[in-house]
């Protein structure tokens, strides 16, 4: 089991639409996930999101980025987030600091 962190920028006064967004999620994006045994959870502070996945290999992992749904979502959601002058979305890797009990890495 892989399990990763991420952190993303919503675009001011954008969250209620990103959250609307997400209560929808896409069957075909879900389907995806679920074939590739991906979960996550995405948690809230301010206008920053933090991005908590897991995936039984990186591979998995790799999978949804390399979908062809995936280019469209992320194009959907460059709306509500903060993208780079290229318009993708400024999704920054998260280096582990601890972990603990079942999520313990020895990082």
């Amino acid at each position: 089991m892989i399990h990763t962190g991420q952190v993303l920028k919503l675009k001011p006064g954008c969250y209620d639409e990103y959250k609307k967004r997400h209560d929808k999620l896409w069957p075909e994006l879900e389907e995806v996930m679920t074939t590739h045994g991906v979960d996550m959870v995405i948690f809230r502070f301010n206008d920053f999101l933090f991005l908590h996945g897991t995936a039984p290999t990186q591979q998995d992992w790799d999978a949804i980025a390399n979908n062809p749904v995936t280019p469209k979502w992320n194009a959907h959601m460059a709306e509500v987030l903060e993208t780079d002058e290229a318009g993708e979305i400024e999704l920054h890797a998260l280096p582990e600091a601890f972990s603990f009990g079942a999520w313990s890495t020895g990082a």
